[in-house]
């Protein structure tokens, strides 16, 4: 008896619905495959950005700010922005950092932020193993990613750290770019390459420049340093979750006042009571400063504010009452020692005041005419409420040119404060600031409100 082969092996022209199943199996099972792929690969992101922390002592491998003043904090294949919030991965905002799948992690990035420089203003740079990518409002420039030595002569492969230097903080436009122990300022209009040691400074994982200073992290670290010479002063190293993240726990021996005052992390609100003490609110923590003294005072929310917990909105007082904003409701507390929560509240926002959405800021200017009046910040637009009135209702909408987005503001006998990110500017009234088309001098927070030395 002939033997009988499989029914693979036939000839096509004995067994062609067996080649046809055999087909269908073959892609049944490749999409099978594919989809598991695709799920394992979905169910690592998933997991990788709940399992980021930035609050548990993360070395992050690059540090940069982008055209907009926004710091990007990069681990592994993600992304942290801003100094809260959760991680990211890097390849929404950045795609093609994702078409490399034989690179590494970034090493090191800057922003090119010098106008004389017209070619790269603006211009991210990214730098992975031997590759550099630029991008221009999150879209990768033509012929990226180069070589490092194409666009950056003179300066070594996998880099541990770099941060754009302008002038006259350098002596001229550069990079510095960092190595192990190896320092390298390099000079962007001439491409001339100056090695440097910086003797006092330890060795950084990641560095970048922020209102005008230059912090060098490692580990969860950092220092700060001049970046003509590499000299530290002051007591450093501190720990970067004090400063550049709003982290609700922090080490026994951190200081509260020191860390609040000098925070690079924008407040969520502010206001001076009548009598002109000052309350600035920030994640779990706030800080007060009394009027005629200089000492501040800082405290967790919930230990002065313990029906709020943590993280408010918006903050504003009246008539001996911090009226307090969290999500939908409004909370009012006596303004005392201690302050005392009024029975009733929380009650709705738009019950209270007739505004419905999120606030960004709230204040009022309780000096002369319109001294019962509340102002109410949402994006582009401020609102006027009557708090005598019964019901308050929102009116007199107008726009703000000036701003897209304000973080906080307060009202005292010296006029109109408005705080967007890590700088304030002066109004002499409500009225000059809806209608200015240029903005005031800008002065920074931690600095001249709150009288940090660093």
């Amino acid at each position: 008896m002939q033997e009988q082969l499989p029914l693979y092996l036939l000839p096509s022209s004995e067994a062609p619905w067996t080649r046809g199943r055999l087909r269908m199996k073959l892609l049944t099972h490749i999409l099978g495959l594919c989809l598991a792929l695709a799920l394992t690969n979905a169910e690592h992101h998933e997991h990788a950005s709940a399992v980021l922390d930035r609050c548990e002592g993360l070395e992050m491998d690059a540090v940069a700010v982008n055209e907009l003043g926004i710091p990007y904090f990069f681990k592994g294949d993600h992304l942290f922005k801003g100094f809260h919030g959760k991680a990211e991965l890097s390849n929404e905002s950045f795609t093609e950092l994702d078409d490399h799948h034989h690179l590494g992690h970034v090493d090191a990035a800057f922003c090119m932020h010098y106008e004389d420089n017209t070619a790269d203003h603006d211009h991210m740079f990214f730098f992975l193993d031997t590759k550099v990518f630029s991008y221009y409002q999150h879209k990768l420039e033509d012929g990226y990613p180069k070589d490092i030595s194409e666009v950056f002569p003179g300066i070594p492969d996998h880099l541990d750290a770099a941060v754009e230097c302008p002038k006259p903080e350098c002596d001229e436009d550069s990079v510095i770019f960092f190595k192990g122990d190896d320092i390298f300022h390099y000079n962007v209009r001439t491409k001339a390459v100056d090695k440097k040691e910086f003797k006092s400074m330890p060795n950084c994982t990641s560095a970048f420049r922020f209102m005008e200073h230059y912090y060098c992290f490692h580990g969860h670290m950092f220092s700060k340093f001049d970046p003509k010479t590499g000299d530290v002063h002051g007591k450093y190293p501190k720990e970067a979750r004090d400063y550049f993240m709003r982290c609700s726990k922090f080490s026994d021996d951190s200081d509260h006042v020191e860390r609040e005052r000098c925070s690079r992390v924008h407040l969520d609100a502010v206001t001076s009571d009548n009598a002109g003490n000052i309350y600035a609110f920030r994640g779990h923590h706030f800080l007060r400063k009394d009027e005629g003294s200089d000492t501040l005072k800082a405290d967790t929310i919930e230990s002065a504010f313990k029906e709020l917990h943590s993280e408010v909105d918006t903050v504003f007082s009246y008539d001996g009452h911090l009226y307090m904003i969290k999500d939908e409701q409004l909370y009012v507390y006596k303004v005392g020692e201690p302050h005392t929560h009024l029975d009733g509240y929380p009650k709705p926002v738009k019950e209270e005041l007739g505004i419905e959405g999120h606030i960004d800021a709230a204040f009022m200017c309780e000096h002369g005419a319109g001294a019962h009046i509340a102002h109410f910040i949402k994006g582009e637009h401020i609102y006027d409420v009557d708090m005598k009135a019964s019901p308050r209702v929102p009116t007199n909408e107008r726009r703000i040119s000036l701003f897209k987005k304000v973080d906080a503001a307060m009202c005292g006998p010296g006029g109109l404060k408005v705080i967007v990110g890590n700088h304030y500017y002066h109004f002499d009234s409500v009225m000059l600031f809806v209608a200015g088309r240029a903005l005031p001098e800008q002065h920074r927070v931690s600095l001249e409100l709150f009288g940090c030395d660093h």
